[in-house]
């Protein structure tokens, strides 16, 4: 678990195993919403017509809430969508992510003592591992950049002398594209049969989540540059250096992110000179320049699903030391932290600019528009997810 004490830079959890917010989530929802006021007030203030609207998206790793809600048609009358996301860096999100989907493969067999009397047995057990074994034989036959992860969530029970009757692994697939994880997808299905055929066990497939990659729109990202330009990055007192500093010293050469290269990377020759000059820096204490990409960032995000639809951008703003690891109780630590909470409302402030620009230069949003058209190329948005499957919070069954 990531449950931690904030603003210590010692490993010190507040219940042992318990949950924390590895991710910046807790900031995430509240950042979008200060440029949501911070817009309304523009509105007000300059007597100008517009709307904005607030999204509060739950699950945006594990529940893909946006896809559920882009399903259900809550985007289709949107002219700009504009996000951020928690990091240890400033900068534009120019890139792509893998579309993925989740799924779980449970398993139903037959108990027997495995001593006396296992050929009465038929091993759930067995299956999910003839399952695993399979799948990782699949990963040679398979696009490179293809991803499939997996946990054993329920391995029957906790006696070794027992023929499991039941057992299930969570699949977690993802492809540049939804239609190749479509089709690994299909593949991993067929290796589950086959287990289940070995094992004379029973198989339930059952579909979790899905979201899309990202469509990047330069158009509005352009916005977002500008408005970094403009407004800068927060200032910090000696004592949120002083706590940053101490996370940074802790953090082994070995395990730092590389969030750092990753995103100064589209900025050319500019964006390494500012990784150079930030790199033994506590606090990335400047926005990295800016650059196109196509480079597909290996992980996901449901903001895919949204980006299909309206033409969409997200800023990348730090909210904890540079160099932190993902997921990690650093991050726990951080997110109740001054540090954090400067980092939280600055992005309010870049996007309720960036939605000011919008509004001030319409035209900006036909541009936008018209990129996502292109990019597409006659495609248009399909929810993965079937119509039957509901968000995991609300499954009648619980589970």
């Amino acid at each position: 678990g990531l449950s931690q004490k904030g603003g210590v830079a010692v490993k010190e959890p507040l219940v042992p195993g318990g949950n924390g917010h590895g991710c910046g989530h807790n900031n995430l929802g509240a950042g979008a919403f200060a440029a949501a006021v911070a817009f309304r007030e523009y509105l007000k203030s300059s007597g100008k017509s517009g709307t904005v609207r607030y999204y509060g998206c739950p699950g945006e790793e594990g529940g893909s809430g946006k896809a559920f809600m882009a399903r259900a048609g809550v985007f289709d009358d949107v002219d700009a969508a504009l996000t951020w996301h928690p990091g240890s860096v400033n900068a534009v999100f120019p890139f792509s992510s893998l579309a993925n989907f989740q799924v779980a493969y449970r398993f139903k067999g037959k108990s027997a003592h495995a001593a006396a009397c296992p050929h009465l047995g038929r091993s759930a057990l067995d299956a999910v591992e003839l399952m695993n074994v399979g799948v990782n034989y699949l990963r040679e036959h398979v696009i490179p950049e293809a991803r499939m992860h997996y946990a054993i969530t329920d391995s029957g029970g906790f006696s070794p002398n027992v023929v499991q009757p039941k057992a299930e692994a969570l699949y977690l697939l993802r492809a540049p594209r939804t239609p190749q994880v479509e089709e690994i997808y299909e593949r991993v299905n067929k290796i589950a049969r086959g287990a289940a055929l070995m094992t004379e066990t029973e198989l339930e497939v059952r579909f979790i989540k899905a979201c899309a990659n990202v469509v990047q729109n330069t158009v509005l990202e352009r916005v977002l540059e500008r408005n970094f330009a403009e407004l800068g990055v927060p200032e910090y007192t000696e004592e949120e250096i002083s706590f940053a500093r101490a996370i940074f010293d802790g953090i082994a050469p070995s395990e730092r992110s590389s969030d750092l290269d990753q995103y100064s990377a589209p900025g050319g020759a500019a964006g390494k000179e500012a990784a150079k000059r930030l790199r033994e820096r506590p606090i990335a204490d400047e926005a990295l320049p800016y650059g196109e990409s196509d480079f597909v960032l290996p992980g996901s995000t449901d903001v895919g699903d949204v980006s299909w639809i309206v033409p969409t951008c997200q800023a990348w703003v730090a909210t904890w030391p540079n160099h932190t690891p993902g997921h990690s109780w650093q991050i726990v630590s951080s997110g109740v932290t001054p540090l954090a909470h400067k980092g939280m409302l600055h992005a309010g402030k870049i996007l309720a600019a960036a939605a000011a620009d919008l509004l001030d230069d319409p035209a900006l949003i036909d541009e936008a528009k018209k990129e996502l058209r292109e990019r597409l190329a006659g495609a248009s948005y399909r929810c993965a997810i079937p119509d039957e499957v509901v968000p995991k919070a609300i499954q009648p069954s619980g589970r």
